[in-house]
């Protein structure tokens, strides 16, 4: 195999303590990745960029490059001005491979290493039924992207057992914190749980926090907490050197990537490896209508030609 580079795009911040965890997540990677040579770049607002990340890793005699974006939801960034880098530095140098990752997306591990950082300012006075969690987006003009914001929510409301939980954003989507913090509030719950589903700090996540403690100063009955963003919790980085092997390799994404008898899933990690049983058989032959609605606990439907192996 040639001699493989990994390259880590992030998106860059005027903020340096942004900045500085970014670089700390890349070398929390290296050693999950030992047998490639890492480099970073950023699109903007700090250095190196990306194409000159691209070019040192070129010139230490990378011929393969595994360029995956530190990012967590594929939106404007991901689709469009990253993939226009790596097009571009392929166009000066058809002689390397270079290939690009996924984004970091829902996974499993990604929700574990969540509920790490949710359950870090938990206290067991207050009843997670009487709590409502609320998992902050950075919002994008791509509904996809803002739409990732709320599945991952309603599996940590599902699978931490909370009362209730919403989604808000930082900019462009909606609502916006302050308002969706505001509607949260009138719902008649005693704990409200702020969780930015961000990977490092920032002005976003500063504000984010203050915007928390506003609300909550005019509602002193309703016991605010502020949760940690994902940084470089230990799954976050496995997850991105998955994204990293999975681009060498070619991910096989089924429509169960997230299914709850492959995955250790947040709530329902005692699931996994649970045997395949038909729970339709009043329907087999077809002699049934299918007009109700099911009362079932789950809804299997795979789009695989191939049964499951636990």
């Amino acid at each position: 195999m040639p001699k493989t580079g990994v390259m880590v795009c992030g998106h860059g911040s005027r903020d340096a303590d942004a900045v500085r965890e970014f670089l700390a997540l890349a070398e929390g990677l290296r050693p999950r990745l030992p047998d490639y040579d890492l480099e970073i770049g950023f699109l903007e607002f700090a250095r190196p960029v990306i194409r000159e990340g691209l070019e040192a890793l070129a010139q230490r005699g990378n011929r393969r490059i595994l360029a995956v974006p530190g990012m967590l939801f594929a939106a404007g960034h991901v689709k469009n001005d990253v993939p226009s880098e790596i097009n571009e530095f392929a166009h000066a140098h058809p002689d390397i491979d270079i290939r690009l990752g996924r984004d970091l997306a829902i996974d499993a591990k990604l929700l574990q290493a969540a509920r790490a950082r949710i359950e870090s300012v938990l206290d067991e006075e207050t009843p997670r039924s009487e709590t409502l969690l609320m998992v902050v987006g950075r919002g994008t003009n791509d509904p996809d992207a803002n739409s990732n914001v709320s599945k991952v929510a309603r599996m940590l409301w599902e699978g931490m057992g909370f009362g209730w939980a919403e989604t808000c954003y930082s900019g462009v989507a909606h609502p916006r914190v302050d308002a969706g913090l505001e509607r949260a509030a009138r719902l008649g719950f005693s704990r409200i749980v702020v969780f930015p589903y961000f990977l490092f700090t920032g002005v976003l996540v500063r504000r984010i926090y203050d915007q928390a403690d506003e609300v909550a100063a005019a509602h002193p009955g309703i016991s605010f907490v502020k949760a940690p963003y994902l940084n470089d919790h230990p799954l976050v980085l496995d997850s991105f050197a998955e994204r990293v092997r999975g681009a060498l390799t070619g991910d096989n994404l089924m429509n169960c990537a997230l299914c709850k008898y492959r995955e250790q899933i947040v709530g329902r990690e005692d699931e996994v490896g649970t045997p395949q049983a038909g729970h339709h058989h009043h329907v087999r032959g077809g002699g049934h209508s299918h007009s109700h609605e099911h009362g079932h606990d789950h809804s299997h439907e795979h789009g695989h030609d191939h049964p499951h192996e636990h």
